[in-house]
């Protein structure tokens, strides 16, 4: 037969690599959220367990396993096949671990395909992630990097975790980039991804001496961010980038790729244009229309973002921040490693 493993069984996902997650439900089930790193397999595509549903509702229960039973029969080769084809321990896991995954195992038991099942299924792991959000294993020091918008910090980000440095992307988390354009050409994650792949961001630094993280307000599109976070963000050094605003356009032109999302753009600009005063809003309108990009973003940077972050970003006592002057995102990097003089020597 198989076994039956537990949630905490599985963490940390990064220290159980020869573990493949193998998720039974639908694709749009597997789509809407699911086990970080795992891949899908469905036991019933998506009008298959539309159909098994009804059946359960308006007929019976009998009737709805029957019917279950003709579809999966149909399509039982494949279904094992799939599974044989992958190497490693696999375990797999539906919304409760219910017959769903319960099925899958006894099945390819029976093949000699030898995986674990998930006790609970997604739904205690969501539950084991809800808890961890609340006590949290995360470093308590945290460097915030600071700045108007354009001055580059998710790629600075990017670039110092690439040298081992630790940090914490909450914006590619969200896979959302923050702003009012923020969701274009991407597909941003729901809250129950954002914070399984937060929690296990979080797992992986835990023996980080710090964290490094942009300021984000306490939502990035419709995500919103624990307020521990928050808290560890309004309590640690900030390093306030300062840039020239020919970079900074620049920079946002080359992030957000309007020639690549005009009409994207000029539709996120309409929940923007009354902030800010009726003539410049029209002049931003028309150069996103005529692909006058740079003057777009101008105009934008001095009306409107440059402005809110006076009010929000710069309210912190001298004591808690540090400007750094420079004139580009190389410039950038080297500064903000000057200011942080743990990571020798430290684990990562």
């Amino acid at each position: 037969m198989f076994n039956n493993i537990e949630v905490t069984e599985l963490m940390p996902l990064s220290e159980k690599n020869e573990m493949v997650l193998i998720d039974v439900r639908s694709p749009s089930e597997y789509k809407n959220f699911s086990i970080p790193g795992s891949i899908n397999i469905p036991f019933f595509d998506d009008e298959e367990r539309a159909e098994i549903g009804t059946l359960y509702k308006q007929a019976s229960v009998e009737a709805a396993k029957v019917r279950g039973l003709e579809i999966l029969s149909a399509k039982l080769p494949e279904f094992v096949h799939q599974f044989k084809q992958i190497n490693g321990h696999k375990t797999v896991f539906c919304w409760r671990g219910g017959m769903r995954s319960r099925t899958t195992a006894t099945l390819l038991s029976l093949m000699d395909v030898h995986v674990s099942r998930l006790e609970g299924g997604i739904r205690e792991y969501r539950r084991w992630v809800l808890e961890q959000l609340e006590q949290p294993e995360a470093p308590f020091k945290a460097y915030v990097l600071n700045g108007l918008t354009g001055t580059g910090k998710t790629r600075i980000l990017k670039a110092l975790e690439k040298q081992g440095y630790p940090v914490m992307d909450l914006e590619g988390l969200a896979n959302h980039k923050g702003s009012i354009f923020g969701h274009i050409g991407v597909e941003p994650h729901n809250q129950k991804v954002f914070d399984s792949l937060l929690v296990q961001q979080f797992r992986k630094l835990r023996k980080a001496p710090f964290v490094l993280f942009e300021a984000e307000s306490a939502r990035i599109g419709k995500v919103v961010i624990p307020s521990w976070v928050m808290e560890l963000k309004a309590n640690s050094l900030q390093l306030i980038i300062e840039m020239p605003i020919e970079e900074r356009i620049k920079e946002i032109i080359e992030d957000y790729r309007p020639v690549e999302y005009q009409a994207e753009c000029i539709a996120a600009f309409q929940r923007i244009k009354t902030r800010m005063p009726l003539e410049v809003s029209k002049q931003i309108e028309t150069s996103l229309e005529t692909s006058e990009f740079a003057s777009a973003v101008h105009l934008l940077l001095e009306y409107y973002y440059d402005s809110r972050y006076q009010h929000t970003g710069l309210q912190y006592p001298d004591t808690q921040k540090k400007i750094l002057h420079v004139r580009n995102l190389e410039e950038a990097i080297k500064a903000i490693k000057e200011q942080i003089p743990e990571l020798e020597n430290s684990p990562v």
